[in-house]
C-alpha cells in the first residue's frame, strides 16, 4: 500500500471528516498539521499545485485533492484500487 499523507489543520471539519474515512476503512496515514506553520504550509501547496486549502490529501505521488475529492474517490470505488496500486 503507498503511503498516505493528509495536510491538515487541528480546528478544520473538512480535515476531521477525511481522516473519519481513512480510519473507518482502516487506512493508516501520516498526518501533517500546517497549522501556524507556514514552511509547511508552503511545502503543502507547492506539492498540491498551489492549493492552500487544507486538507491536502497525497496516496504515494498522487494528490488526491480535498476532502470532497476524497469522498467522491471512495464512492466511485477509486480509492480501493489507488491504495491496491
Amino acid at each position: 500500500m503507498p503511503p498516505v499523507v493528509v495536510y491538515s489543520k487541528s480546528w478544520c471539519p473538512y480535515c476531521k471528516a477525511a481522516k473519519a474515512l481513512l480510519t473507518r476503512k482502516g487506512i493508516p496515514f501520516e498526518e501533517i498539521d500546517v497549522d501556524g506553520k507556514p514552511d509547511l504550509q508552503e511545502a503543502m501547496s507547492l506539492r498540491a499545485n498551489g492549493r492552500r486549502t487544507v486538507p491536502q490529501i497525497f496516496i504515494g505521488d498522487t494528490h488526491v485533492g480535498g476532502s470532497d475529492d476524497l469522498h467522491d474517490l471512495e464512492a466511485a470505488g477509486g480509492l480501493d484500487k489507488l491504495l491496491a496500486a
